[in-house]
């Protein structure tokens, strides 16, 4: 086994991603008790949370550069300190350690690793991906059978797993993206309805097509979209902010317009905030049942093909998922 390895770290706050990171070389620690050393194989990109956070943006988080960045990420035990019974050298296991995704060698506490069958990068779409997916549909979004769902971004990591498990549910399931090859995956998806937003107006559709307005939209992106679901909300319809994509690495717009409680109050209809590590108690269950779908065969998972390998490569991968050119989860090969 090598004696160093590499990692992304930000060096300072910045609002240009690439000037706030820099990748250090240190010697790889050695586990003590109840904890374990993990060999990365696959990271997954969060684009969104990574540049929010190199900006000192993300609230609940108030971390003094330097800082380990990457969350999400699947490999192989290769050393365990004393006390740890349930994994053996080899296993494969995926965690979910702030700090612990972009780094090519990572030493936890046993208890924070999943032991998973295969260390492939599927598993990154479903943890924690996938489980943001669940949860924010069916604890925030309140999710039914027999309705109306609207999903932005359809076709990326955490969108083209909200339609799956939207369909699972017995729910008609409306779909935004912006290319052939994204609508493509929609249908393969069994999505009801694609709207490929430059070549149809989101909110023509909507009001032309479901008169009776959505019952659940699910918002990764926000700007024209966001005021399109907010506009085209049923009664006692659920808006669900998962992020706002369009305006991550940028200045917000300031926008001037009559405030949204007007819309809301007459519909008794509500929009919701949905940020995952508050509702860490639902996550155990969640991933259980997302690996249970995954193992049964359905729930299919997309990761993009576009190749991004080696820790230099992250900057690249973050830069390309923030573009929206991706078709499915952005993984990087360590």
């Amino acid at each position: 086994m090598a004696k160093q390895y590499r990692k992304l770290v930000a060096r300072q706050l910045s609002h240009d991603f690439q000037s706030a990171i820099d990748i250090v070389e240190e010697d790889i620690p050695q586990p003590m008790a109840n904890q374990v050393l993990i060999r990365n194989r696959f990271a997954g990109v969060n684009a969104g949370f990574d540049t929010l956070l190199c900006r000192g943006e993300v609230p609940y988080v108030n971390f003094r550069p330097p800082f380990n960045l990457g969350v999400e990420a699947v490999g192989e035990v290769v050393a365990m300190g004393a006390g740890v019974n349930r994994f053996t050298i080899g296993d494969a296991v995926a965690t979910t350690v702030r700090g612990g995704g972009y780094r090519e060698y990572q030493v936890i506490d046993a208890e924070l690793a999943i032991k998973i069958s295969e260390a492939i990068p599927e598993i990154l779409t479903l943890m924690p991906t996938g489980i943001s997916a669940l949860v924010g549909l069916e604890r925030v979004g309140e999710m039914g059978s027999g309705e109306i769902i609207l999903i932005t971004a359809a076709a990326g990591g955490i969108g083209h797993i909200a339609v799956q498990l939207a369909k699972l549910a017995g729910n008609h399931v409306i779909g935004t993206c912006g290319s052939a090859a994204k609508g493509q995956l929609l249908r393969d998806l069994g999505c009801d309805r694609i709207i490929n937003y430059h070549q149809e107006s989101v909110s023509d559709v909507l009001a032309r097509e479901y008169p009776n307005g959505i019952d659940l939209v699910f918002d990764c992106v926000g700007k024209h979209m966001f005021d399109a679901g907010v506009d085209h909300l049923a009664v006692r319809g659920r808006f669900v902010i998962v992020g706002f994509i369009s305006e991550y690495g940028k200045s917000l717009e300031i926008v001037s317009q009559p405030r949204i409680y007007e819309k809301l109050f007459w519909k008794a209809a509500s929009v919701r905030g949905f940020l995952l590590p508050q509702y860490r108690e639902a996550v155990p269950e969640a991933c259980d049942r997302l690996l249970a779908l995954f193992e049964q065969g359905k729930l299919k998972v997309a990761i993009d093909p576009t190749d991004f390998h080696g820790i230099e490569a992250i900057p690249k991968a973050v830069n390309y998922l923030l573009s929206g050119q991706n078709c499915g989860k952005v993984v990087v090969r360590l």
